[in-house]
Parts: structure tokens; C-alpha cells; sequence
């Protein structure tokens, strides 16, 4: 057996360690994913840290998002060959007073904080700040506040499960059907007749026909991208709930456009999340928004219903397709449909502008662009919807 062989020793024990850390910190893992850096990691060796950081981030890493989670915590396990096991910074012997603590993402500190918590055999500290922000009325202001791209696992599981509890009244219009009413736009002479026969011809109070209040039809297209991740799964879960006494119809477009119908169909949500992880295929990849409305024109056309549909696309608006082929098919979409309303994550940042081709597009043609990067935004999205559809 080579010196630094990974198969020896306590580096496997170490590496699959890490690959359950980097788990912990949301990033996509599994077995054989692990396997490959044990692999990698025979294969440079373990004599200089920067060729095991390369192979390790080469194998373990499939996103660019989480390269910079995986270099903190590549940093905080891989600090002290001796104490590799423990992934504790704060146990680790202290140099000088004046060096400062580095800062890492929630993510890494939420998955060094589980892992101390499991040296130390006592509650991981993910159950209690999932425990505290349930019970906690600070930790709900400011998670009400949060955006979503800034929170750690356990703060985004909590916000999900908050956003199912989101109502969403859908606004009403007077549809040309009638019902019987009190007071109405015109007589009903059949209850009219039928109710004079009940007394010998006398009618004691005049029926009315007013027209019956409905909910508008509502379809719903929600981008999947890379950039769109965790704000596709949150809008899944909160659109489920609040839509579901809606006449809906649901799309996911990354590369292509999926059909996630027979998904909100099960009541629950859980089951649903899980529906939609199988029926998409291209999760966490580009975005074409162009190639995915003209699948949607052709196949999917009878969806919009005489222009009475309601239009929600959510989306950041970095369209990597042509911006010519967005810009036909969204002409398309705007004569089809009552409104064309934009929610879009990027206006939490205050200073945003449309410059991308993509976003340029959408803020054209779009009836209005609503913010949706926070839970607080998610409860006023009924009050704007009205406003918007109204006007």
C-alpha cells in the first residue's frame, strides 16, 4: 500500500465525511458521487492540498452556485489533519486573539454547526433553529423578511412549509352565466311562474338573475433554471396550496417546456414536489424561454381560454435562447390572454434594471412585474394581482 493512499488510513472515513457535510449543506449527494472523489482522490494523492481541492471540487460539485459552500467548508474540515474528524474551527487551538473569525455562508455553518452537534452527541442544531423559528415570533419577522436565496437548509424548509399556510384570494369577475339572486340585471320568470303556483297565483316577491362570480382561469409557467432553483421550489409549493380552487394549468421551462398537470393534481404537497422532481428533466439547467412558449403554442394552445386567462411567469429573465423567437412568442401569449404578469425574483435587488435581452423582453410585453424573493412579498401578491388585473 502506497504512502496517502485515500484507501487507507482514516482518509476514506474523512472524505465520505466531507461528501456528508457538503449533503448537509444542500448540495446534491449521493454514493456515488463520493465514490468518485474516493477515486479522485487516489488518484492525486493527498501530498498537496490544492490538487485534492481541485479533484474533490471536479467530483463532488455539479453547480456553480455551491462552489463557494464547498470551498468554506473544504477550508473548515481540511484545516487540521488531526482534527479532521470534528470539522470544528472553534475547537481547533487558537493562534492569536486578533485573527479574525472568517465568514462563511448560512449553508456551511449550518452543516459545521450538525456536525459539532454530532461529535458532541446532543440535538443537531438544525432541529433547533427549526424548533426556535416555529415557536419564535422574531425569528418569523425575519424570516418573513428573508430572501430565499440567503437562507440555510433548515430556514428553507421552514420558509417552505410557511408558504404552503400563504393564502392567495383569487380575484373574482362577473362571468355570463347567471343564478338566482335577490337583486339582479333582469327577472327570473321561470322561479317566477314557479313560485306563483305555490300561491294560487299570487307572487310575493320578485325574482332575480344576476350574473355568477368566478374565479379567472390561471396559467402558470415557472422557470426551472439554475438561478431559478430554489425560488421554482418554494412558488411550486406556494402556488399548489393557493391555487387549488382554481381552474390552473402548470408548465415548468428550463430547456424545454414539461407538463406538471398530472402533478398538481395529488392534494398533497410533498407528493406533488416529488412528482414534479421526476416529470422534470432538465432541473437546474438553462433557460430558453423562446423555444418553450413556441412548444406551449403548438401543443398546449387550448389552455389559454378566450382570452380570459391570467398569465403568471415566473422567471428571472436570463433567457440564453434567441431574443427574437421571445419576442414572437410572447406577442403570441399577450393576444391570447386577459394578462401577461411578470414575478420576478431579481427586484430584490433595489437597484435592478432589465438590461439582459431576455428580461428586456418580458419587461415589454409584461402587463405588470411583481417581486416574489421573500414571504412577505408572497402575501402581498394577492392585494397586487387584483390591482393589476383590474387595471
Amino acid at each position: 500500500m502506497q504512502l496517502g493512499d485515500a484507501r487507507s488510513g482514516k482518509m476514506a472515513e474523512n472524505i465520505i465525511g466531507f461528501g456528508r457535510t457538503l449533503r448537509r449543506a444542500g448540495l446534491p449527494m449521493d454514493s456515488a458521487r463520493i465514490g468518485f472523489g474516493l477515486q479522485a482522490a487516489l488518484l492525486v494523492g493527498v501530498e498537496a492540498k490544492a490538487d485534492l481541492r481541485a479533484a474533490l471540487l471536479a467530483t463532488l460539485v455539479c453547480r456553480q452556485q455551491d462552489q463557494a459552500v464547498f470551498e468554506q467548508l473544504f477550508d473548515a474540515y481540511f484545516r487540521n489533519p488531526e482534527l479532521t474528524q470534528q470539522l470544528l474551527a472553534q475547537m481547533l487551538p487558537k493562534t492569536t486573539e486578533a485573527t479574525p473569525k472568517p465568514k462563511r455562508l448560512a449553508r456551511a455553518q449550518e452543516a459545521l454547526a450538525a456536525v459539532r452537534a454530532a461529535v458532541k452527541s446532543q440535538p443537531r442544531e438544525e432541529e433547533k433553529i427549526q424548533f426556535d423559528a416555529a415557536l419564535s415570533a422574531s425569528d418569523r419577522v425575519r424570516l418573513r423578511h428573508a430572501d430565499f436565496e440567503s437562507l440555510s437548509a433548515s430556514e428553507f424548509r421552514l420558509v417552505e412549509q410557511l408558504a404552503r399556510e400563504i393564502t392567495l384570494p383569487w380575484p373574482q369577475l362577473r362571468a355570463r352565466r347567471l343564478q338566482s339572486a335577490s337583486h339582479g340585471v333582469r327577472l327570473d320568470w321561470r322561479r317566477a311562474l314557479r313560485d306563483s303556483a305555490r300561491y294560487d297565483g299570487e307572487l310575493l316577491a320578485l325574482p332575480y338573475l344576476s350574473r355568477r362570480l368566478e374565479p379567472l382561469p390561471v396559467l402558470l409557467l415557472i422557470d426551472v433554471s439554475g438561478s431559478m432553483e430554489r425560488y421554482a421550489r418554494l412558488m411550486l409549493a406556494f402556488l399548489h396550496q393557493s391555487t387549488r380552487r382554481v381552474a390552473r394549468s402548470v408548465f415548468a421551462f428550463g430547456n424545454h417546456l414539461t407538463d406538471l398537470n398530472p402533478a398538481f393534481r395529488l392534494t398533497d404537497t410533498d407528493a406533488m414536489l416529488e412528482q414534479a422532481n421526476r416529470l422534470i428533466s432538465d432541473f437546474a439547467g438553462g433557460t430558453q424561454i423562446g423555444i418553450s412558449l413556441a412548444q406551449l403554442r403548438r401543443t398546449q394552445n387550448r389552455q389559454l381560454v378566450g382570452r380570459r386567462t391570467v398569465v403568471l411567469l415566473i422567471s428571472d429573465g436570463l433567457d440564453t435562447g434567441g431574443s427574437e423567437q421571445l419576442a414572437t412568442e410572447l406577442d403570441w401569449l399577450k393576444r391570447n390572454c386577459r394578462s401577461l404578469l411578470w414575478l420576478n425574483p431579481m427586484l430584490r435587488f433595489d437597484q435592478y434594471q432589465p438590461t439582459a435581452q431576455g428580461a428586456a423582453a418580458l419587461q415589454k410585453k409584461a402587463d405588470g412585474m411583481l417581486a416574489i424573493h421573500n414571504l412577505a412579498q408572497l402575501e402581498d401578491l394577492a392585494r397586487s394581482l387584483v390591482q393589476l388585473i383590474k387595471r
